[in-house]
């Protein structure tokens, strides 16, 4: 009975999930160097978007504080090479 359950539970949750995943538009960063670095490291757990809307708050500071927070914090397999070129990248073309 409890598979049941499970089977169905999971069935519409997918039916709810499917259509929002797709709804996601592409976002087109600054051209720039390090932007390949930006696009694959950071946008393979978020949205390219948060970038940009957090764009007008950010320091050179608050983005070094991000990039390790998302390294120690979350986990995110980035080196410290490109963590420097995504921190740089940041810097000169959203905020600083």
């Amino acid at each position: 009975m409890n598979t049941i359950r499970l089977a169905v539970a999971s069935a519409a949750l997918a039916t709810f999930a499917i259509p929002v995943a797709a709804e996601e538009q592409f976002i087109e960063l600054r051209d720039a160097p390090g932007k390949d670095i930006v696009e694959q490291s950071c946008g393979g757990c978020h949205s390219l978007d948060y970038i940009r809307m957090n764009a007008p708050f950010m320091k050179p500071e608050t983005w070094d504080a991000e990039v390790t927070k998302m390294i120690k914090a979350f986990g995110a397999p980035i080196s410290e090479g490109d963590a420097g070129t995504i921190r740089e990248y940041l810097v000169k073309n959203y905020g600083g």
